[in-house]
């Protein structure tokens, strides 16, 4: 599904108005490159998840035994993550905010996720990232998963827009302090939930706060 241009004017409302419907427009199993990172997540570690949706990737993670908070600026989304949370018989800690109105506690997480968030420009994303990385605790780890500039060529997902995408070189310059586990960009079939299918360039990195 291709983010119109409302989603940056008016993220809210262009979101909650998509998130209405009682489908989880995105599928309720977690992301293909989070699962198939299952090996770093230890049970008792905690995560945060950003701009988290319909919460497939928040439950996933707490049926790993973390302890997860989770936010989006949806308020319809979050009341369908609640749900899908207690159908798997987990807690997750949801919050309904802006990513700027999140508490961004220093060092307070074992993980920080965050998967196909590309809604801001380069110069909020800059700060995003940074305030991502602050709320890493030394040793903690980092788990990106997002559109390449390929994607313009499937148009099957994300933004739209070149400078909204990622590359290997941002994501690397974007965390300093991090040593690289994982970066990789690649091609796949994407089947996520009814809204979310199709050919993608996708990129994944994994990488630790030193």
């Amino acid at each position: 599904m291709t983010v119109s241009k409302d989603a940056f004017t008016h993220p809210r409302e262009t979101w909650d108005k998509r998130f209405e419907t009682e489908e989880y427009i995105f599928g309720t199993e977690p992301n293909a490159y989070l699962k198939s990172q299952q090996a770093l997540f230890v049970k008792g570690g905690s995560a945060l998840v950003i701009a988290d949706g319909e919460g497939r990737n928040s439950v996933w993670l707490a049926q790993q035994g973390l302890s997860v908070d989770a936010f989006d600026i949806s308020p319809n989304a979050v009341a369908k993550a609640a749900r899908l949370a207690a159908s798997a018989g987990v807690q997750v800690a949801y919050s309904t905010c802006r990513w700027e109105d999140w508490d961004w506690r220093s060092a307070a997480y074992d993980h920080v996720v965050g998967i196909f968030f590309q809604f801001a420009d380069p110069v909020a994303r800059q700060r995003l990232f940074e305030l991502m990385a602050r709320a890493l605790k030394p040793g903690g780890l980092m788990l990106i998963q997002g559109y390449s500039p390929k994607q313009l060529e499937f148009n099957t997902g994300g933004p739209g827009r070149l400078d909204f995408l990622y590359d290997e070189s941002l994501l690397r310059n974007s965390f300093p302090d991090f040593d690289v586990l994982e970066l990789r960009t690649y091609e796949e079939y994407v089947v996520e939930g009814p809204r979310h299918q199709g050919m993608s360039g996708l990129i994944g990195m994994v990488a630790r706060k030193r």
